[in-house]
């Protein structure tokens, strides 16, 4: 009799264990499609997407990707066959990053990758487009960076700088030094800019 109580009661702390780990999984996830919902209303990836003027089989960098909120957009405009590649100097948050991929259904379009600080770590010529979202203010020598970074740009590809309002002056400066040239800017929401760079002709 005793043996049989003990059973049962084994039995349930196992199903109550199940229920609260898929429980657990269903708040991540809950939590996860929040932030995701705030961060594209207060943002609109949609312009940021359409500021690098990519599409179907390009090839896109998302510089310190981070959690992945803007590669998520990256990756469905570049599907069935393109390529994203997510950079960041922490490989703990790019985890974070394919997990929201995973969810997505999108983690087979985009490649990871650990970088230094100071250094891009992109092939040279082999890029449409290079995304820098709320990162190039913490370059040392941002100027220096974006032309490092600007040789891995494939011919007419562009660069795409996002930040905060109060970064836009050396934030513009430093692309004008790196001997970049401004195609368009934008204010799509009130806190930041997007400035639209490409390689002048017949400078490389």
């Amino acid at each position: 009799m005793r043996a049989a109580v003990l059973a049962l009661a084994v039995s349930l702390l196992g199903s109550c264990e199940r229920n609260q780990a898929e429980g657990s999984g269903q708040v991540a996830d809950d939590n996860t499609q929040r932030e995701q919902a705030r961060f594209d209303a207060e943002r609109r990836p949609d312009k940021v997407v359409e500021a690098l003027g990519i599409g179907p089989g390009s090839r896109v960098a998302d510089v310190g990707a981070g959690s992945g909120l803007l590669t998520v957009h990256l990756a469905r405009a570049v599907k069935p066959d393109g390529k994203v590649v997510a950079t960041d100097i922490d490989g703990a948050v790019l985890d974070l990053l394919n997990a929201r991929l995973k969810a997505a259904g999108l983690a087979n379009l985009v490649e990871r990758r650990v970088v230094g600080a100071d250094t891009p770590g992109l092939e040279a010529g082999q890029y449409d487009a290079i995304l820098l979202a709320e990162v190039d203010h913490y370059f040392k020598e941002p100027a220096e960076w974006l032309k490092t970074a600007s040789e891995a740009l494939k011919p007419n590809g562009r660069l795409v700088i996002s930040n905060r309002i109060h970064h836009r002056t050396k934030s513009m400066a430093a692309a004008k030094k790196a001997g970049l040239e401004l195609q368009t800017e934008s204010t799509p929401v009130p806190t930041h800019f997007i400035a639209v760079y490409v390689v002048p002709k017949g400078t490389r």
